[in-house]
């Protein structure tokens, strides 16, 4: 028994035009930050994106597809028994190409960003975890008749549905009102023309919220005042001599707060920035290489001893050591995999 406590269980969502079948399990050792005990957890389509109930009984996976019914993506339910997936059921995701998938903190709710759809499709989950048919749809083409929305991210905060839209250069919100979402008081977050907003997080107190943006390279920074948020700094992701095309991917602060991290795709780096804890202000790290190329999702591990990094076109999930004074990484283990695009912790 004394190995289990040691280990950590860790979903990874791939495409599968390279190889790949589906959803795939490792173990985490946490004494050797090895990636051991590799399974293949369900043969599924394109599961680009996963996310677990809060009950960690159920698991849900987008399938980054347009043709699933007519030009929509589908998202699949699993039950999860031992770490062990068990397909539920399918559904529409009503746009396509699904992105990625929120879940509402207490489980009732399930939200699904479709990229090339331009909407969102919110879900009633019911106590099992399964997802009630006919969800909220709501469109972002009609936001916009010059601009192409691509919806790319959508979580819940504070009983609010906060969207990304990488193709409006917005980030809108949206609010509960008798059973449905409708526009917030402060309907949205704008940042710079052809940013690009990919994804975002906000510090444990929910002051401050940080944006990606994919195609400028940069994190913009929202603080909160009066229960609104509004952009204070942007900051460089990439290295000022860096040449060539990079897309940012993904962003997570530290279990502790004290550190930011980003990936980039194209320079095929970590940027690492100190958070400071009463302005919310970044402070520039450094850059650490992902030992691979086209790094997409990571994860740093509950205990904020290691950062994971699914690098899609090398094919590896990299393991990195993550200093906690300093937030620096160094490489420690690697692991072959086709296209990982998402790891997530059970």
């Amino acid at each position: 028994m004394e190995e289990s406590k040691n280990e950590e269980v860790l979903f990874v969502g791939t495409y599968t035009d390279n190889g790949s079948e589906g959803i795939y399990r490792f173990n985490l050792n946490f004494d050797t930050g090895e990636l051991t005990n590799k399974k293949l957890a369900a043969t599924i389509k394109n599961p680009s994106y996963i996310a677990f109930s809060p009950d960690k009984n159920s698991l849900y996976a987008v399938n980054e597809i347009d043709d699933y019914k007519k030009e929509d993506g589908s998202i699949t339910t699993f039950r999860i028994k031992d770490t062990t997936l068990v397909e539920i059921d399918v559904k529409s995701t009503y746009g396509a190409n699904p992105c990625f998938v929120g879940v509402s903190d207490d489980g009732k709710l399930v939200a699904v960003a479709n990229y090339t759809g331009g909407n969102v499709a919110v879900f009633n989950a019911l106590e099992n975890g399964n997802l009630k048919p006919s969800p909220q749809v709501i469109d972002h083409k009609v936001l916009d008749t010059t601009r192409k929305a691509h919806a790319h991210m959508s979580s819940f905060l504070n009983g609010e549905l906060i969207v990304s839209d990488l193709g409006l250069d917005r980030i809108k919100k949206y609010t509960p009102s008798d059973g449905n979402f409708i526009t917030s008081k402060q309907k949205e977050l704008v940042v710079a023309e052809g940013a690009g907003p990919r994804h975002f997080v906000t510090s444990e107190n929910e002051e401050f919220l940080y944006v990606i943006n994919e195609l400028n390279s940069t994190i913009t920074m929202f603080q909160k005042e009066d229960g609104k948020y509004y952009g204070k700094k942007t900051y460089d992701t990439v290295a000022s001599d860096f040449e060539g095309e990079s897309y940012c991917a993904d962003l997570h602060l530290s279990p502790d707060g004290k550190f930011l991290y980003g990936t980039n795709r194209g320079e095929n780096t970590v940027v690492i920035f100190k958070v400071d804890q009463t302005t919310g202000k970044l402070e520039l790290v450094g850059r650490s290489s992902v030992k691979g190329d086209w790094p997409r999702n990571f994860t740093i591990d509950p205990t904020g001893k290691y950062i994971l990094v699914a690098n899609q076109r090398s094919n590896n999930i990299v393991v990195f050591n993550r200093d906690a004074e300093n937030g620096t990484l160094s490489f420690v283990s690697q692991v072959d995999l086709p296209s990982p695009v998402c790891l997530k912790f059970y």
